[in-house]
């Protein structure tokens, strides 16, 4: 007598075919059946199956959509996962899909707000036609009058998380940490080649000027969303440029 396990069952095989009974029990074990289990592989592992429906990249990109005007307008306390689906035109489960967690969405929007603004940013302060002050000029001057036209609203994301969720959020921080690190290198090599053409004959270093340009400028939004005005963004063109980049 021979024995073969499949799964959590045990045929044994005899040289003839055999019924009998055995503690009440009715077994029925026969060579071919043997043979059959062996010759269909069926003591192979049967891969796992993945459940539920496959993540849609479109579905995805709805809801960062969705989510960052959200985000941007009501802040990141008073929007809600169910708030997002809605305005994005998805079931709710499709959100889990796509982020584990409101905190891991918040984090894939900063991202995706800063990489958006990046190809302007770029464009603007490493155009080679204009002189390396010109450009900080006409890309401040560009935000300010952008906040002009929305109304003195909503103000920069970057900032707006900086104030409400930094504290709580450690994934978050560090994300925008990281990119107001790249902005602000991009302002310091244009103040940096200011500095070596002699446009700008302060003699502190590029580096030190850049951080300061940055905070005031995210200061003067923050004001600005305050007053309702651009008179901070004023004084923030006024002093940086006819006083710090001199």
């Amino acid at each position: 007598m021979s024995a073969l396990r499949v799964g959590g069952f045990l045929f044994y095989s005899f040289e003839v075919n055999t019924l009998y009974f055995e503690k009440g029990i009715c077994l029925t074990v026969l060579l071919p059946i043997a043979e059959m289990i062996k010759s269909h592989n069926m003591t192979s592992t049967i891969p796992a199956v993945r459940r539920g429906p496959k993540p849609n990249p479109g579905t995805k990109q709805n809801l960062i959509s969705a989510g960052m005007s959200m985000l941007h307008r009501m802040g990141y306390s008073a929007t809600g996962i169910k708030d997002i689906v809605e305005e994005a035109g998805v079931p709710k489960g499709s959100f889990y899909n796509h982020f584990d967690s409101k905190e891991s969405f918040a984090e894939e929007i900063v991202n995706n707000y800063f990489e958006q603004a990046l190809p302007q940013l770029k464009r603007q302060l490493e155009d080679p036609d204009l002189p390396p002050l010109e450009r900080l000029k006409v890309y401040f001057n560009t935000r300010k009058e952008s906040f002009i036209e929305s109304g003195f609203s909503q103000g920069c994301l970057l900032g707006n998380f900086s104030l409400e969720v930094a504290d709580h959020s450690e994934r978050i921080r560090l994300r925008i940490a990281f990119h107001l690190s790249t902005w602000t290198q991009l302002i310091e090599e244009c103040i940096a080649e200011g500095q070596e053409s002699g446009e700008i004959r302060t003699t502190l270093s590029a580096a030190l000027l850049a951080g300061f340009v940055l905070n005031s400028w995210e200061g003067a939004l923050v004001r600005m969303r305050a007053e309702k005005n651009d008179a901070a963004l004023n004084e923030f063109m006024e002093v940086v440029f006819k006083t710090v980049l001199v």
